[in-house]
């Protein structure tokens, strides 16, 4: 190897024309000291020149990195290894390209001028890599030079250097001329290219160091290019436009399939087959009324007597209640089953419990009475076919339940439960036992309740009234045995008043609507699940449905029915569902599972018609209140009084009156603060049905006439 350090003249002198024309005939740059350095070795190893670590004598690498001890072992013959020995130090440790690895890096270079004329720079340390073409031909067999490896061109700039100025630009350039980086790349060149960057840069002052040194480097690789080299060069500015720097951010709303007729639906052949005629038909019953009126106790002793309850339960629940000092609730801890129910002794959640009748399967809905826990009474009970009314008979609690000074609960569920369009009612006259099973009791609290039912909507021909003691279990599930109210009555018990309730409406012949009451997450159902009532057609497992308002598609994986699995619902059965492939934080309560092809109608903007309540204040333009619908909650606010309606005729007897007031019936407009999911009255009631609230009170109940606008 000949050295070629600048610094010693004598060397220079003596050898520097000789190696010279060595350094320029092999395409190399050679150190300006010793290429390698002579390993030390004591007996038995040798020192790796590279890393000093020891390494046995029998060693030919470096156990730690791998460097060779000898580098004529590269070389396939003698004559070779003599050839490759001419360029190589006499130790023949490591080559220039290896040790540079481990060099310290400089930025400081000192010129050196081969034979040739050619000049380039090397760092303090003097290592300086060769071409890859000149280490081809010095160390690779004559066998395998044919590899030839074409210099790398920086024209075009590597994806790395897109990505990072592309993050970094999208960071300061907001209005950079769009037309720079929208310049059609076919016609750009390396200079278009430099000049859109200097426009770059001169446009934004306030990019970081970063950013600037990125395109000072830009300009340097890009002013190199060719135009022989432009079909085949990408430009920068396309790149950039491709990354989308000034890209609109996406709609977020789904894509969901515009609402077509539903005369076009056609049910299938699985939906319109009746059932077994051994199965019974569902009947979704509510059980309502004024709090403290005995609806938990009364369905806790029914589910007793029918023998759903074991005695070995019932005798937990009654020590229990005594320990807690309420042991009159024994009964009521049947139905609730929360601690906080426990302790304070009323319903909060609508519980739900099955029996059989000789009709009907029945489901139970028992609602909660107090006035604060009305919104979940009627998130449960809208899915009822049919009600009890509770009614506390004992003095002083049937007055309060009717409302002293404003809407007791028992008025209040009884408005509500016929906004559900609940049309057949059982009045569960309770507590007979502490009126002495009077006569006269029961029929005032008849006389007094039936008025305020009739001018609800009910008629006299679907109440029934039925008295009855749920604690001392009279007139229940069997026929009455006291005597005092043998001497007066002689009507069904309970049981069979329910027994003879007509069967309700099954809409099979629509698409699916399956409004969500709750979000649930089982074991068999899965993480991804749903509750609720079908109101329109049919669902089966494998099939596809559409998911509203979030327009997900999913697949239905499992259908429960009373707990128990099942391949296929149809309109009036409460089942749990679960589904897979959607996120499950799409699925929200008061959402609508349907028919893909289907939808069921989004709105922000709705026109009701409604009935005011007995209210105290009347209703301007402008009222904020909370807007029930099925089992969707959403704040609103009334933005229009079209027209006050007459309630014998139903039509308009005023426009755009001022206010309402109590017991008014009109047509309104409201503003959602957000979509929910909505059908017109005459299209499907199950979701045409709406129930303002304010302050902690209906104030109107009412009925979708019209979707302003379709979201």
């Amino acid at each position: 190897m000949v050295d070629m350090n600048p610094d010693s003249e004598g060397t220079c002198g003596r050898s520097g024309n000789h190696s010279n024309s060595k350094a320029s005939g092999l395409g190399i740059r050679d150190d300006n000291r010793s290429d390698l350095e002579k390993p030390s070795t004591t007996r038995g190893t040798w020192q790796c020149s590279i890393c000093t670590n020891e390494n046995d004598a029998s060693n030919l690498s470096c156990e730690l990195c791998g460097v060779l001890r000898d580098l004529s072992l590269y070389f396939n013959n003698i004559s070779e290894a003599e050839a490759g020995a001419k360029h190589r130090n006499k130790y023949s440790g490591v080559s220039v390209l290896a040790r540079s690895l481990f060099a310290p890096s400089c930025t400081k270079s000192k010129a050196i001028v081969f034979s040739d004329g050619s000049q380039d720079n090397r760092n303090e340390t003097g290592n300086k890599q060769a071409t890859m073409d000149a280490l081809h031909k010095t160390y690779m067999p004559s066998k395998k030079r044919h590899i030839n490896i074409a210099p790398f061109k920086f024209d075009t700039p590597s994806p790395d250097d897109m990505v990072t100025t592309g993050l970094k630009s999208s960071r300061n350039l907001r209005k950079v001329d769009a037309e720079v980086l929208t310049k059609d790349s076919v016609d750009a060149t390396g200079k278009e290219m430099m000049d859109s960057v200097i426009h770059l840069t001169e446009k934004d002052s306030s990019m970081d160091p970063s950013t600037s040194a990125e395109l000072d480097e830009l300009v340097g690789t890009s002013s190199g290019v060719s135009s022989s080299s432009q079909h085949t060069t990408p430009v920068l500015e396309h790149e950039l436009q491709r990354l989308s720097l000034e890209s609109k951010p996406k709609s977020s709303k789904p894509k969901v399939k515009k609402p077509v007729s539903i005369s076009q639906y056609k049910p299938e052949p699985w939906m319109l087959q009746s059932e077994d005629q051994e199965m019974r038909r569902q009947l979704n019953l509510a059980i309502v009324g004024h709090v403290d009126s005995g609806k938990s106790t009364l369905c806790g002793r029914l589910l007793h007597a029918l023998g759903l309850i074991s005695t070995k339960q019932m005798h937990k629940y009654e020590k229990e209640a005594k320990e807690k000092g309420k042991g009159s609730f024994a009964y009521a801890w049947a139905m609730d089953d929360s601690t906080d129910e426990r302790e304070r002794g009323i319903t909060m959640t609508v519980a739900v419990k099955y029996f059989d009748t000789e009709k009907y399967h029945v489901v139970l809905l028992d609602s909660p009475g107090h006035k604060d826990f009305v919104p979940n009474m009627i998130s449960g009970a809208t899915q009822a076919d049919a009600a009890v009314l509770v009614v506390d008979a004992s003095i002083g609690s049937f007055e309060a339940g009717m409302g002293v000074s404003g809407v007791g609960q028992t008025k209040e569920h009884s408005q509500l439960i016929r906004s559900f369009g609940v049309e057949n009612l059982i009045v569960a006259v309770n507590k007979m036992d502490m009126a002495e099973y009077s006569k006269d009791r029961f029929n005032f609290v008849k006389s007094q309740l039936g008025i305020f039912l009739r001018s609800c909507g009910f008629k006299d021909s679907s109440i029934t009234w039925v008295p009855l003691s749920a604690m001392a279990n009279e007139n229940l599930v069997t026929a009455a045995s006291d005597s005092r109210l043998l001497s007066w009555y002689n009507g069904n018990c309970l049981l069979k008043s329910i027994d003879s309730l007509p069967p309700p409406h099954r809409d099979v012949s629509r698409p699916l609507r399956l409004p969500i009451c709750d979000v649930i997450a089982s074991i068999t159902l899965g993480q991804v699940a749903v509750c609720g009532k079908v109101e329109a057609g049919g669902i089966r497992t494998g099939s596809k449905v559409l998911v509203m308002p979030s327009g997900d598609l999913a697949t239905v994986k499992t259908i429960e029915r009373d707990s128990s699995s099942c391949n296929l619902a149809r309109a009036g059965d409460n089942i749990a569902v679960g589904l897979q492939g959607m996120d499950p934080s799409h699925l929200v309560s008061g959402g609508v599972i349907c028919h893909p092809d289907f939808p069921v109608r989004v709105a922000s903007h709705l026109e009701l018609k409604i009935l005011v309540l007995d209210i105290t204040t009347p209703i301007l333009v402008g009222l904020q209140f909370e807007v029930h619908i099925h089992h969707a909650r959403v704040s609103a606010s009334l933005v229009k009084i079209v027209s006050l309606l007459e309630q014998k005729t139903g039509k308009a007897s005023k426009k755009m009156p001022r206010l309402l007031t109590a017991r008014q019936a009109a047509i309104v407009e409201v503003k959602l603060d957000k979509e929910v999911c909505a059908e017109e009255f005459s299209t499907l009631k199950a979701l045409g049905r709406v129930f303002l609230r304010s302050r902690g009170n209906t104030v109107a109940v009412g009925i979708v006439t019209r979707i302003v606008d379709q979201a």
